[in-house]
């Protein structure tokens, strides 16, 4: 079997911004899947199991095998390992073992590493050369027993008074940075099974070009010839027919005894593992995602836990996703896509990236993008548009704490649907995207969820969810679980429908709905009807919204991908501006997700009543979530709500449900006042250091007219862009 070069590694697709003035399609995409008598290099703690694991990987695959140990340390030393370590302790050993594999040659076979080679950094470098690295990554009890039965009571490089354990936990960093692909070994997992797992593992590898997106609109009879992957879809957003990106083949499916390896990580380290699966290392290297996953969820979170979980009362649990720099769950996604979108662009080209915000995703991508460094930061600009009426006095503040670089924020008299639709709209003038490509070397993008960057990261803590349930005893996995979702654009349902797809024991999704309740009412009748419907503000403003993209993906799922009929649907919203789905179809739906709405009096009276009955203190669109589960949940299994933001983002709303006279005109001012009253949760720091930093700016506002937002776009560009040049 012949492997992938790995040392092409990392390789990015690349897209030409000048190749075509017609369409931003034509950018030619690549991918290197050069074949050669490479090796596939088995690396893991002792105990690990990769002699055995090599031996039947190389009698599968009919190559021939090497261990280290026997078949190269042995040799050059004419004596046993063991031996060998006795004679000359530990450090020596290691530096004797290390040159011993710089001499070492070989190709197409399979190699078993010692637990120690990867500790020696020039002898790493010489092998990596050679090959394709897996890591056999064994759970530290199965490691420990096994040593256990092998009599191994130390191991190379473990000072006296060191633990086992330590030194394995000590080692992990090493093994860590070295690796191509990740095997994760499920608890109990026997040496067949994970050779079963690295022969999958060497399979995706090398069938990376099979590891692709298409539109949702796409007819996958007549697919076009030039693959899009995954640094494509990041780049470009949306895709060229007017329809979002999803994977050709779906979510990979993870096994109960992987998943419960993941019960005891942490939160970055869950995401690694998640996004390993779901990122070909072709696209991004495992290196370099852990690298990205790490910066991300880091000391920019208030919570350690990054998005914990709570109980709230009975059955009942809130997952906290405000704790990020900007105080709401869209950081949990946008601290982290920034980074993938510099990692995936061309070295050539500028980029704006264009947002419509109902308030949250604003400063969520302001924030996520201003952390981007040197080149990456002078070669991304960033633009977001808002309704002016549509939004709270702290969100707007927040939005203008972000005006140095290349960010802006600027305000429309109009709604949410008005500013979504306008962007998809410049997206769609290939004249106008041409020109600005042309024109100023820009390229245009999105940071909202319509972009599969900004969605994908979103599945990672509806996992974390489950399995801190799992950690907690509150369930046993495969237990279910239902989620409450407060919906406006479906991208956090859609993420936690695709949760489930991976494996995650959810039950139903429930979408609960402000007044403004077109989710509610197209999953309940199966029609969705934009006609004459008013959009009508609200104390939850992130989900007043009308036309709800990532619908769009929860059509083609539950259509088990019927791009025709998704094509169809959302061609007649756009000219008609209603749809009605076919009666099996909606049958489908109501298996898979529930929905309810909540009145503005009901929203501020679940925040009361929870604050009387358990202290803590709800946002309003936690506050929406709660009422329609109440209704709707049966309370036969955990209900976790998703709380969306933290409660201070609206403060107004929040001192009427407490009924507290005599608010504070200074957002400041009201958050100061609601800090002494709420004791759960603590009040956000960093979002009272922002409006501290924007309270005396003033922000653009513009007329609600296409021309006008594309004016805006150009000149943003040449203040953004034409300077630097």
């Amino acid at each position: 079997m012949a492997l992938l070069n790995t040392s092409q590694l990392p390789i990015r697709a690349a897209r030409w911004c000048l190749s075509s003035l017609s369409t931003q399609k034509s950018w030619l995409s690549t991918r290197s899947t050069c074949l050669g008598d490479k090796n596939i290099l088995l690396m893991g703690p002792p105990g690990a199991g990769k002699t055995t694991v090599g031996k039947i990987v190389a009698h599968k695959l009919g190559l021939p095998v090497i261990d280290v140990d026997d078949d190269v340390l042995e040799t050059a030393w004419k004596m046993p390992v063991a031996a060998k370590l006795a004679a000359v302790g530990g450090r020596c050993f290691l530096e004797e073992e290390g040159r011993a594999l710089c001499n070492f040659s070989a190709s197409g076979c399979v190699v078993s590493l010692t637990g120690s080679n990867p500790l020696h950094a020039e002898a790493m470098q010489h092998v990596k050369q050679s090959g394709l690295v897996i890591y056999l990554d064994v759970d530290s009890e199965d490691i420990l027993q096994r040593l256990t039965s092998m009599k191994v009571n130390r191991i190379v490089g473990q000072e006296g008074g060191v633990s086992m354990k330590d030194i394995l936990l000590y080692r992990k960093q090493f093994y860590e940075k070295w690796l191509d692909v990740r095997v994760l070994c499920g608890t109990g997992d026997t040496v067949e099974e994970v050779a079963e797992k690295v022969l999958k593992a060497v399979e995706r590898y090398q069938k990376s070009d099979e590891e692709t997106f298409i539109s949702t609109r796409c007819d996958s009879t007549g697919l076009s010839k030039q693959k899009t992957y995954f640094s494509d879809v990041v780049v470009e957003g949306l895709a060229p027919d007017g329809g979002l990106y999803v994977p050709k083949n779906g979510f990979p499916k993870i096994g109960t005894r992987e998943w419960q390896r993941l019960v005891e990580m942490s939160y970055p380290e869950r995401a690694l593992v998640l996004l390993e699966k779901c990122i070909h290392p072709l696209d991004v290297s495992a290196l370099d995602l852990r690298t990205m996953i790490f910066k991300a969820y880091g000391s920019n979170f208030a919570s350690k836990a990054v998005a914990p979980v709570k109980h709230l009362a009975h059955n009942q649990y809130i997952q906290e996703l405000f704790h990020g720099p900007t105080a709401s769950f869209k950081d949990l996604a946008l601290q982290l896509m920034p980074q993938l979108f510099a990692y995936c662009f061309p070295p050539m080209c500028n980029y704006l990236i264009l947002v419509a915000t109902s308030g949250d995703t604003g400063s969520a991508v302001l924030s996520g993008f201003s952390r981007l460094s040197g080149t990456d930061r002078h070669r991304t600009g960033v633009l977001v548009f808002f309704p002016e009426g549509g939004v709270s006095a702290i969100q707007k503040l927040q939005m203008m704490s972000y005006r140095e670089g290349n960010a802006r924020a600027v305000s429309v008299l109009s709604d949410f649907d008005f500013c979504q639709r306008n962007i998809k709209r410049i997206f769609g003038e290939a004249g106008l995207t041409g020109h600005l490509a042309v024109e100023y070397g820009t390229v245009l993008s999105t940071g909202n969820s319509i972009n599969w960057a900004r969605l994908l990261p979103q599945v990672v803590y509806h996992s974390s969810a489950y399995l801190d349930l799992c950690r907690d005893g509150i369930i046993k996995f495969g237990d279910p679980i239902d989620v409450c979702i407060p919906t406006g654009n479906f991208g956090n349902a859609m993420s936690a429908v695709y949760a489930k797809q991976m494996g995650i024991p959810i039950r139903k999704v429930i979408c609960a709905s402000n007044h403004n309740r077109v989710i509610t009412d197209f999953i309940n009748t199966g029609q969705y009807d934009l006609r004459g419907r008013p959009l009508m503000l609200s104390h939850s403003p992130a989900i007043d919204i009308l036309r709800s993209s990532n619908l769009e993906r929860f059509i083609y799922h539950v259509s088990d991908g019927n791009s025709h009929l998704v094509k169809d649907l959302f061609t007649r919203l756009d000219r008609q501006q209603h749809f009605q789905v076919p009666e099996p179809l909606l049958g489908t739906i109501q298996q898979e997700v529930l929905s309810g709405w909540c009145s503005e009096d009901d929203c501020l009276a679940a925040i009361q009543r929870v604050h009387t009955q358990t202290g803590y203190v709800m946002d309003t669109h936690t506050a929406v979530a709660k009422v329609v589960a109440d209704r709707l949940q049966d309370g036969s299994c955990p209900v976790v709500f998703c709380s969306t933001a933290h409660y201070g983002k609206f403060a107004p709303a929040v001192f009427k449900a407490l009924q507290i006279p005599n608010i504070p005109e200074d957002p400041i001012e009201q958050l100061k006042k609601l800090e002494l009253i709420a004791s759960r949760p603590e009040m956000h720091r960093e979002m009272i250091k922002c409006l501290k930093e924007s309270a005396k700016r003033k922000h653009s506002i513009c007329e609600a007219e296409y021309s006008v937002l594309v004016d805006q776009v150009e000149s943003m560009i040449q203040d953004s862009f034409l300077k630097v040049m």
